[in-house]
């Protein structure tokens, strides 16, 4: 009993400040009282402003109030020091803004660790240990603290609402199931809880196999995005090695054959990294859905479960097919081929040009210059039979045409 009034004269002749014992203690105009250096920081800060509050019930004093030291409470801090009572201990931690304060303390609150579903409070380390030793209490729902646990309370009959109503989609006491909601579909909160439970259980299942699907495709598209660079890259190789085997006429369908399929390239990569970019997209909203699923799936509370269970935007559908179908990896291989056919047939043209340039040279009369026909007769004398090849005659026009540019 000794250590507890300690305990409570340690709190009083604390600086709200600093939280440790008052050291040079002065008292403001509204009462309270701090340690000097601290009330003079504090104070130091909105002297901007031209104004001075109190940190604690916010009074305000214009001009800055002239702080004279509080000889009889630096003599009780003084008397408590020597019971050998130095400090407030480190882990004393007060319920500052934002935090949730314990319902059971007095006076300055400390933060609150556990808020009660049944009890609708919430408590400090030290309060919730007297709640747990209770028989009556231990199968209370203890949950992590909570500033919404009036919103658990009927306002019409200042009950808890226990029950929901599946016809109006809202949280209801059981006064409310026997009266105004007596015909409607009524359940337990904890029996709606479990089936959207397991509804959101099913559409999380579906987001998670989505995303390892459309990860799937991603890896897919990948290794497209490679087969496209190396059979290009091959096609390239080929094709210069191809064309360097060519008379200099031919450089500049090379260099034309060479920029095609660099554009190709190019709009295909370009093509699968912007389905790529849109999948990876589609998998981060996915994970983002999943996370907020998931906090919700967590959270203890079944009323604000089902209060925020409805506004769960509807999972939107895939922007692409469940799978991605992928060519044979041919690609290039194609360009290639028609290249070495293009060669192939050249140097039989050639061939061919070389022997009829040939059997020309043969007839060549470099004697007595032979008189100009003038005769049918005449002109028979020169006359051949010429065969051509109807699958080739109009292609090899093409080519000379080409290599005459």
């Amino acid at each position: 009993m000794a250590q507890q009034e300690i305990h409570l004269d340690r709190e009083r002749f604390c600086c709200p400040i600093c939280l440790d014992l008052l050291k040079d203690p002065v008292t403001t105009i509204c009462g309270h009282s701090y340690c000097k250096s601290c009330i003079n920081t504090h104070w130091n800060k909105g002297e901007e402003r031209g104004s001075y509050s109190c940190p604690q019930c916010r009074q305000t004093f214009t001009p800055r109030p002239v702080l004279e030291k509080n000889t009889m409470l630096a003599d009780l801090v003084e008397e408590l020091k020597k019971t050998g009572l130095q400090a407030a201990p480190a882990d004393y931690c007060y319920a500052g803004p934002g935090d949730v304060a314990c319902d059971v303390c007095t006076g300055r609150k400390l933060k609150a660790i556990k808020s009660c579903l049944n009890c609708l409070a919430s408590y400090c380390e030290k309060h919730l240990q007297r709640h747990l030793q209770s028989a009556a209490l231990k199968k209370h729902k203890l949950v992590e603290p909570s500033e919404k646990l009036q919103e658990n309370i009927c306002s019409r009959h200042d009950e808890v609402r226990r029950m929901f109503c599946r016809t109006d989609q809202q949280c209801i006491c059981y006064l409310c199931s026997v009266e105004e909601h007596k015909d409607h579909d009524t359940v337990s909160a904890a029996a709606e809880r479990t089936e959207m439970q397991r509804e959101l259980g099913l559409r999380r299942q579906t987001i998670q196999q989505r995303v390892q699907d459309t990860e799937k495709d991603v890896k897919l598209l990948q290794q497209e995005e490679e087969a496209l660079n190396f059979s290009a890259d091959k096609a390239v190789e080929d094709s210069e090695k191809i064309f360097t085997e060519m008379i200099r006429l031919l450089e500049k369908r090379s260099s034309d054959v060479k920029q095609q399929i660099r554009s190709q390239q190019e709009t295909e990569v370009s093509r699968v990294r912007e389905l790529q970019e849109r999948l990876e997209q589609e998998i981060t909203e996915l994970k983002r859905k999943d996370h907020e699923l998931k906090q919700l799936s967590d959270t203890e509370d079944h009323n604000q479960f089902l209060h925020n269970y409805p506004s769960l935007s509807p999972l939107s559908g895939s922007t692409h097919s469940s799978s991605i179908r992928i060519r044979p990896m041919r690609n290039f291989e194609d360009v290639t081929a028609a290249v070495s056919q293009v060669r192939g047939r050249l140097q039989d043209i050639l061939s061919e040009t070389e022997t009829e340039i040939l059997h020309i040279m043969s007839q060549v009369d470099v004697l007595l210059r032979q008189p100009e026909p003038e005769t049918r007769a005449d002109f028979l004398r020169y006359s051949q039979e010429i065969t051509l090849d109807p699958n080739t005659a109009n292609k090899v026009c093409y080519y000379l045409r080409e290599t005459e540019k």
